[in-house]
């Protein structure tokens, strides 16, 4: 796909994943659009900081969740700033309650989910899913005629479940990265998808080794673009 002359090479680069992930969810699964309310959990991933980006440059009021105190003051930190932080780190908050609360109870309209705890809390294999709002709390706190775009590839809906969505006339659609590439149709829909998010600096060619050790040993949860 051809770059746009404005679009810079190391907005590109930062941008085609993630921005790509974000766009498809916030414009062809969901429509999001000035006054809706959406929900981005784990904001501070890099998929979730562009999602919230994008949905704050399309008018809507945008709630996000931490998991760390360092998440919840980068989240703080962003810009534009506006999004309310829910910390679920210390596995006090009620994410549903929260959001229910934030919306006077009406439910939010749009949710980007990071993955979805399908099981109670002593079935689940990792300490790290804990942090995860069971697929309950999110069908809960879904409001009329809203829309769960989730990254579970294993999600599964029981009958009741699938009734509480009926009620509500809400939909849930399936979030996958390679849909594009699957798709000759879709493909030439990449240029409407490049636009400007707020990006860390690029970092110099001689610095990426460091850089890179930094990410595989989990110790940053970022994304880094390489300048030549």
């Amino acid at each position: 796909v051809r770059k746009p002359e404005k679009v810079c090479w190391a907005e590109a680069a930062g941008t085609v994943r993630d921005g790509l992930r974000a766009y498809t969810a916030l414009h062809y699964l969901s429509q999001v659009s000035p006054g809706t309310t959406v929900l981005v959990l784990d904001g501070a991933s890099p998929f979730g900081t562009i999602a919230i980006q994008l949905a704050q440059h399309r008018g809507a009021k945008v709630i996000s969740t931490a998991h760390s105190l360092e998440d919840k003051q980068y989240l703080e930190r962003l810009r534009p700033s506006g999004a309310r932080v829910i910390d679920v780190s210390h596995g006090k908050i009620d994410v549903a309650e929260s959001c229910l609360e934030e919306t006077g109870g009406l439910g939010v309209d749009i949710v980007l989910d990071a993955g979805v705890r399908l099981y109670s809390a002593e079935d689940e294999p990792t300490s790290k899913s804990q942090l995860l709002p069971h697929k309950h709390d999110i069908i809960t706190l879904l409001g009329v005629g809203g829309h769960w775009i989730t990254m579970e590839k294993n999600l599964q809906l029981d009958p009741p479940d699938s009734h509480s969505l009926f009620l509500k006339g809400a939909t849930v659609s399936f979030l996958n990265d390679e849909i594009w590439n699957l798709s000759n149709v879709q493909q030439g829909k990449y240029l409407d998808i490049l636009w400007w998010p707020q990006l860390d600096e690029p970092i110099p060619l001689y610095e990426a080794k460091v850089s890179m050790e930094i990410v595989q040993k989990n110790q940053a949860r970022k994304r880094q673009v390489i300048q030549f």
